[in-house]
């Protein structure tokens, strides 16, 4: 494979975002995790086979530099459903992973009808002190990978530094991308996603890798309860939280079983 093809979206206020799109299909919009899009994933290859798949970058990952200008919910909300609009998945099938999961379901509370059938794979959101969210930011650099995959080598080489990037430029987006995530989810993750969750009305596969670190499995069960009938769950065996590069295979069986 080539790979995915490549264009660049213009966004409000001057505002620009990679957008990578392979395959053909019905489409489903694909919104990343923490570590962002350095490269095209396994998970979304299998979709691509029989789904057109549209990635945008989100807010300060990998392809879209601007994030500083947003400082609440509402600000990530709103340059979210810009992102969507820009690459015409207003209305479409949306899979999000952690912070993409985060803002695919506030996305879906807040204007409903945004989204078609939704997965949620470990989203934030919610925080109980009892079975605490980690906080990512306070792990040292050399102990993240182990904390966030249950494959940490497979991470550090979708982590590594992609095509003809130098470690240095690299380092400094890593640390862009970082900051961004923080600014929405710093320290705990919690949104008030609880108040809101009854309002999300497109049929929801919550997907969570069973030794997920960072936010525990027993999350589901939260997010399930407050978004209601239209919402159902999957745990993934052996993954951690980012369940989609630890188990691509199962990952993407699961969704293609969703979606059909």
């Amino acid at each position: 494979m080539s790979g995915p093809a490549t264009r660049s979206l213009e966004l409000p206020g001057g505002r620009r975002a990679r957008v990578w799109e392979q395959g053909s299909g019905p489409t489903l919009g694909y919104l990343g995790g923490l570590v962002g899009l350095p490269r095209w994933p396994d998970f979304l290859e299998r979709l691509s086979v029989k789904h057109r798949v549209v990635a945008p970058s989100l807010p300060g990952s990998f392809g879209a530099e601007h994030f500083r200008e947003l400082d609440d919910v509402a600000d990530w909300v709103s340059a979210t459903l810009d992102l969507l609009e820009a690459a015409e998945l207003v209305g479409a099938n949306i899979v999000g992973a952690s912070l993409g999961a985060t803002l695919a379901a506030e996305v879906a509370a807040f204007a409903n009808a945004s989204v078609g059938r939704l997965v949620l794979i470990a989203p934030f959101g919610l925080f109980d002190s009892e079975d605490p969210v980690r906080d990512l930011w306070a792990v040292q650099k050399r102990e993240w990978n182990a904390l966030v995959s249950s494959e940490p080598e497979n991470l550090a080489a979708f982590l590594s530094p992609p095509g003809a990037v130098e470690e240095l430029e690299w380092e400094i987006q890593r640390t862009r991308s970082q900051e961004a995530s923080a600014r929405l989810l710093w320290p705990t993750g919690d949104l008030g996603i609880a108040k809101r969750l009854h309002r999300i009305q497109a049929p929801t596969l919550l997907l969570w890798g069973e030794l997920d670190q960072v936010v525990p499995a027993s999350y589901a069960g939260r997010f399930a309860r407050g978004i209601g009938d239209n919402a159902k769950i999957q745990l993934i065996d052996g993954a951690g939280h980012t369940a989609e590069l630890d188990r691509p295979q199962q990952v993407a069986q699961a969704i293609a079983d969703f979606l059909d």
